[in-house]
């Protein structure tokens, strides 16, 4: 820990001169710590494996890097192509990510075709529970079907499918890691994400309070918000490609995290309001951009991070509001926050371990073949 803390000290003190010291100290402290959690070479299972992606870079970028690491063999398609390639490359498993949005027409006609050739079909849901209308009408068709939302694992037995599991998601950090930035991306408090009418409510509620802070509010549909005008110096409107995503996130003293509503009709397809318990991805970005995350409370997010010491939490606009204000006085407290949270997230909730737990769901020996 002394030694982490020296090496951060100088890297800091080296970027001092053009950040300012304490941004260059902390980036020097996300260094170190990063560089004391590269995984070594994971053993490589004799499996090959098409992957189809949904299109969510900052996903299936993380998942297909871990895969080529922990894979005898990797195709990636299309979700147009699956059956033609399924067929050109008998892959031992077609992985398809979500399943959702970019799918054509057929997509469960080819899925049924793919299982008549005898290989193993596997969907993984990372939207769940907010298109449930259609990820229920998607999942009998698969063989294997795992979800990232807790409440989701009884709907899909229920529905008849038997072999159902529970995957969180993870984070890519290459793509997701601490940035030195421009004074432009550097802030008290960053949300990015969309307007949903739960976050709505919310930051109505806190409009008054944050027109008076350095904010980033960034994403599409703020344009709800009772108090636009008031906030609208601070939005920055429409889609956030990941590289500003991560630079926010990097120049932020607080990121807040506030979860999607799982019951709202218009923004959701959810008709039987199944709850939502789980954590979004944006929780692992954050934390891998080296950023202290004060985030909403989940029912799976303490066996991943331990709150007050790895990520702050509240429960109320009141609480936000009045954590916001001690963290941003108490800066050693948010820091180390900060640190812990990162810490957590390099050892345990990287897509490298990810894909890892996924093969072991999976029943796939890394050694000895693989287990149908």
């Amino acid at each position: 820990m002394r030694q982490t803390r020296m090496a951060g000290q100088r890297m800091g003190e080296a970027a001092g001169g053009t950040l300012g010291w304490a941004h260059g100290y902390h980036l020097g402290r996300c260094e170190a710590i990063r560089l004391r959690y590269k995984p070594a070479a994971p053993p490589c299972a004799p499996v090959k494996i098409l992957y189809i992606p949904q299109g969510f870079h900052a996903i299936d970028h993380g998942i297909v890097q871990a895969l080529q690491r922990l894979v005898k063999e990797l195709i990636v398609g299309t979700p147009r192509q699956m059956l033609e390639l399924a067929k050109q490359t008998r892959p031992d498993i077609v992985l398809v990510m979500n399943g959702l949005h970019v799918f054509p027409a057929d997509h469960l006609q080819q899925i049924d075709r793919i299982r008549q050739l005898g290989i193993r079909t596997v969907i993984w849901f990372a939207d769940d529970p907010y298109f449930t209308d259609d990820t229920a009408v998607i999942a009998p068709h698969y063989d294997v079907v795992i979800t990232h939302e807790q409440s989701c694992v009884s709907l899909y037995r229920g529905l008849g499918c038997r072999e159902v599991g529970y995957l969180p998601l993870a984070v890519d950090t290459e793509l997701f890691r601490p940035r030195q930035v421009e004074p432009m991306y550097r802030s008290d408090i960053c949300f990015i994400g969309m307007g949903f009418w739960n976050r709505i409510a919310v930051f109505d509620r806190l409009a008054r309070y944050l027109a008076g802070k350095r904010v980033v509010l960034a994403g599409g549909l703020w344009d709800r918000l009772a108090h636009y005008k008031l906030l609208r110096p601070h939005i920055r409107e429409g889609w956030v490609p990941i590289e500003e995503s991560v630079k926010y996130y990097s120049g932020a003293k607080i990121v807040i995290n506030l979860h999607r509503g799982f019951s709202n009709e218009i923004d959701n397809r959810n008709s039987r309001a199944i709850p939502a318990q789980s954590t979004n991805p944006r929780t692992y970005e954050i934390m891998a951009c080296g950023a202290m995350q004060l985030s909403d409370m989940r029912a799976d997010l303490p066996a991943l991070y331990k709150p007050h010491n790895e990520v702050a939490v509240y429960q109320s606009p009141q609480e936000l509001m009045a954590k916001l204000d001690y963290y941003l006085t108490h800066e050693e407290e948010r820091r180390e926050i900060a640190y812990n949270g990162l810490r957590r997230t390099l050892a345990q909730h990287t897509f490298l371990s990810r894909i890892g737990e996924l093969l072991e769901l999976l029943g796939i020996a890394k050694a000895s073949g693989v287990n149908q």
